[in-house]
C-alpha cells in the first residue's frame, strides 16, 4: 500500500491535532502514526489506498477548528518507514509521543 509522510505548519500544537488526526485516519481506514516535533510542527505517516490518502491531505489543511494550517508539506514514504517506531502496529494509527 502507498504511504505519505506529511509535515503540517501553522497553529497545529496544543489545538487537538494529533487526536483529530487519528481519529480522521481511523474514518479513512488508514494505518500509521502522528506526532508532534519540537519545532512546533506536526508529523504524520499514513499508509492505505491513495484515494484516502488524498482526502487524509486534504482534511490535513484545515484540521480541527482551533488550528490554523499554513502549510502541508508531503513526500512519498517507503513502506517500512515505521522503523524508528518498533512497537507500532500497522494496523492501527497511532499518536506517537
Amino acid at each position: 500500500m502507498p504511504a505519505l509522510r506529511f509535515v503540517v505548519s501553522g497553529r497545529v500544537q496544543g489545538v487537538g491535532f494529533r487526536y483529530a488526526t487519528r481519529r480522521m485516519a481511523e474514518q479513512l481506514n488508514l494505518s500509521g502514526w502522528v506526532a508532534n516535533r519540537p519545532n512546533g510542527e506536526v508529523e504524520a505517516l499514513a499508509r492505505g489506498e491513495a484515494a484516502h490518502l488524498a482526502r487524509f491531505e486534504a482534511w490535513l489543511w484545515s484540521g480541527p477548528d482551533s488550528a490554523s494550517v499554513s502549510e502541508v508539506k508531503v513526500e512519498t514514504a517507503p513502506a517500512d518507514s515505521d522503523s524508528a517506531d518498533t512497537d507500532t502496529d500497522t494496523a492501527d494509527f497511532r499518536i506517537r509521543v
